[in-house]
């Protein structure tokens, strides 16, 4: 849980930065502020972290993305949040090269994911799934999920402000929001392969400029 905090708390920094820290002029705040509560960090702590950022002298955290190759042959993408990249990528390097795998150049990969949006809504009584397809579509949304509790929207990451806008405009409650970087096509391995990728990605993870991992590793179906 407290990676979690970490993580959110970082994205915070880097939006207050960007954007500053009143979360009605700022979307991205508020968007990390559904995501905060989402994962149960505290308000004190949010609000901390919101109000830390406006110090001067706060760390200036940069989104860094590297890409590489795990073993046999998928196609990494590592987010990263970091106040030092000649840290960041040595150690990068020192974990795909110590697991099989080797850091690659800025581009390398990049092309086998699509970075995409996702909003997580709570239904909105006499608003069907049909209702809310035809009205987002004309703001950059493609997919669309459903179950009891919530509603997944999904689309290109350009989207992501109109999208945000419209479900706050329109009085529904954004419960989360992810930036992720879809594989446009997956690899299968083998239960030793997958277990190489496995080690790879839990190194990788627990590094404290790491903020998320993607993979072209096809998912096993349970």
């Amino acid at each position: 849980m407290s990676r979690t905090f970490t993580r959110i708390g970082k994205e915070i920094t880097m939006a207050v930065k960007a954007g500053g820290p009143d979360p009605t002029a700022n979307s991205r705040l508020r968007a990390l502020m559904s995501n905060a509560k989402a994962a149960n960090m505290p308000k004190d702590t949010v609000e901390r972290a919101i109000k830390k950022a406006t110090d001067k002298d706060a760390k200036d955290y940069k989104e860094v993305i590297y890409e590489g190759y795990a073993p046999g042959g998928v196609a990494v993408l590592v987010e990263t949040a970091t106040d030092n990249t000649t840290r960041t990528v040595a150690n990068l390097r020192t974990y795909f090269n110590k697991n099989g795998g080797s850091l690659g150049n800025s581009g390398s990969v990049a092309f086998m994911f699509t970075h995409k949006c996702y909003f997580h809504i709570k239904p909105k009584d006499g608003v069907t799934l049909d209702d809310l397809e035809l009205e987002l579509i004309d703001f950059g949304a493609e997919d669309f999920d459903q179950d009891e509790e919530e509603i997944i929207i999904s689309g290109a990451f350009e989207a992501n402000g109109d999208i945000q806008k419209y479900l706050e405009d329109n009085g529904f409650e954004i419960t989360s929001t992810e930036f992720v970087y879809d594989p446009t096509d997956t690899k299968e391995l083998d239960a030793e392969g997958r277990a190489a990728v496995e080690k790879l990605i839990e190194v990788v993870e627990e590094d404290d400029d790491v903020q998320n991992v993607f993979t072209t590793m096809k998912e096993v179906e349970e």
